[in-house]
């Protein structure tokens, strides 16, 4: 029964696709502020702040790492917030006021100190974000979907991840500081927009159920409602196998004293978990490593401008577009299994290739350009199944143990563990290009990453989603 009068445009504002599409422009935003800074903050210490030189790369560590640490410690505190409180927006917002505080620290701080206290809010407003942001998307499309909401909404934001840097080094150097910002502010007060206007569904539920609901005539929602009431005494008497297969995830009454609680057991326990963590690190890394190799690459061999580096990351990141909901959708249908699995060996065989670019004219370029469009369905592929795998799992230990976490369950503080992992890719991409490029050169790094997603895949095959069936078994 409604509470009262309904805000206005309560059915769109709590749509599916108005929640997708808020959830993806906050994250787009978070990865795009973070991308366009990383080029132009040694430029930013040394023409505003007048750094001498040989402290630069110092203090460029110092700014990256300080972000990387915010977001690492601060996206438990998040998790454990949002699933505590009674609404996602809370917290979604604050996170929001966060960026808008760091980015205009940013653009106008004169100080060292000033740079690094907006770091760590934009740190913390990543942790908030895809620790939110990620309960969110599965608050609102639940566990069978969740493939394909994560898969459409990874195609658009890893375009902001990709094209970022070098859009922030090409604007600055044709038009300054403000300009970079200027992008920047505009995508924040569309998003300000957004998040103020979105609606959550449990929300939107409190002003009468069909505000919960996306759009369909009364006799479809009849319908459908009969097929819940249905499905609801369906599943309150699990069949003999799925309560057989539920009892695998009871926890013990008594926990080892190294596992403070029941979360922190399972995460560490649970080798689907653990997997689902690492395929996270293997995927910022690889995206990580694009970001901090290519554009030094087209530049050392073809003398490219700033404006043709960022072309180039055209072939690699429009395929990603359709290959993502693709992927995503594939993983909700076939499991999470055969797409980490063939995903991270599928990409090591164009990155391995890449290491036969060579320095010349047209036809090197077109190779190149050819070798990023080929690695676009493998990191489509290996995007989604991080996310589906540990919504999975949890929620088999939620259902085992209804008194653990809650009514809400442990979701949130999942997506915070997740998130938390990601981060760390982002961090061990570009420390990683820049030590094995140093010591092995570009061939020979490109070789160790297509070595380490073999690797990866072989994990996949061994842990992600449950011990290897046979392969028709994958299909089902």
């Amino acid at each position: 029964m409604a509470t009262s009068k309904p805000p206005i445009f309560l059915k769109f504002r709590s749509s599916t696709g108005f929640v997708l599409t808020t959830v993806a422009l906050a994250l787009f935003t978070d990865l795009w502020l973070y991308g366009i800074v990383v080029p132009i903050l040694p430029f930013i210490l040394s023409d505003r702040l007048n750094v001498p030189h040989d402290q630069i790369q110092s203090y460029t560590s110092i700014l990256l790492g300080t972000y990387a640490g915010a977001t690492v410690l601060l996206s438990p505190i998040a998790g454990v917030i949002a699933d505590r409180l009674p609404a996602r927006q809370i917290p979604f917002t604050g996170g929001l006021l966060a960026l808008v505080a760091s980015t205009t620290l940013l653009c106008f701080g004169q100080t060292i100190g000033v740079l690094i206290l907006a770091r760590i809010l934009q740190g913390a407003s990543a942790a908030v974000v895809w620790t939110v942001g990620m309960a969110l998307v599965k608050d609102t499309v639940g566990g069978e979907n969740l493939g394909t909401a994560i898969g459409s909404m990874f195609s658009v934001v890893s375009v902001g991840e990709l094209l970022a840097p070098v859009l922030g080094g090409i604007v600055y150097g044709k038009a300054g500081n403000n300009a970079v910002f200027g992008m920047g502010f505009g995508l924040l007060g569309l998003d300000i927009l957004m998040r103020f206007a979105m609606v959550e569904k449990k929300v939107a539920k409190r002003y009468g159920r069909e505000y919960a609901e996306d759009s369909g005539t009364d006799e479809e929602s009849a319908s459908n409602d009969e097929q819940s009431d249905e499905n609801t005494r369906l599943l309150a008497k699990p069949s003999d196998e799925e309560e057989e297969n539920l009892r695998n995830y009871v926890l013990p009454p008594k926990l080892p004293r190294w596992a403070p609680n029941g979360f922190i057991y399972i995460l560490l326990t649970s080798p689907r978990l653990l997997t689902a963590q690492l395929v996270s690190i293997a995927q910022a890394t690889v995206i990580a490593l694009f970001d901090a190799t290519i554009p030094l690459l087209v530049q050392d061999l073809f003398n490219f401008t700033p404006l043709s580096a960022g072309l180039i990351f055209i072939p690699l990141v429009l395929p990603c577009l359709i290959f993502g909901p693709l992927a995503g959708k594939g993983v909700d249908r076939y499991g999470v299994k055969i797409f980490g699995t063939l995903g991270f060996l599928y990409l090591a065989i164009p990155i391995f290739l890449l290491r036969t670019v060579r320095a010349g004219g047209t036809p090197e370029v077109v190779k190149l350009a050819a070798l990023l469009a080929v690695c676009a369905p493998g990191i489509s592929s290996v995007s989604t199944p991080s996310i589906v795998e540990a919504s999975e799992v949890f929620g088999k230990y939620h259902a085992a143990n209804p008194e653990l976490f809650g009514p809400e369950g442990p979701y949130a503080k999942m997506f915070a563990v997740n998130s938390m992992m990601f981060s760390a890719g982002l961090a061990i991409g570009p420390a990683m290009a820049g030590l094995l490029k140093e010591r092995m050169g570009y061939g020979g790094l490109n070789a160790v990453v297509a070595g380490m997603c073999v690797a990866v895949a072989g994990v996949c095959f061994g842990y992600l989603g449950g011990r290897p069936r046979k392969l028709t078994g994958w299909w089902r």
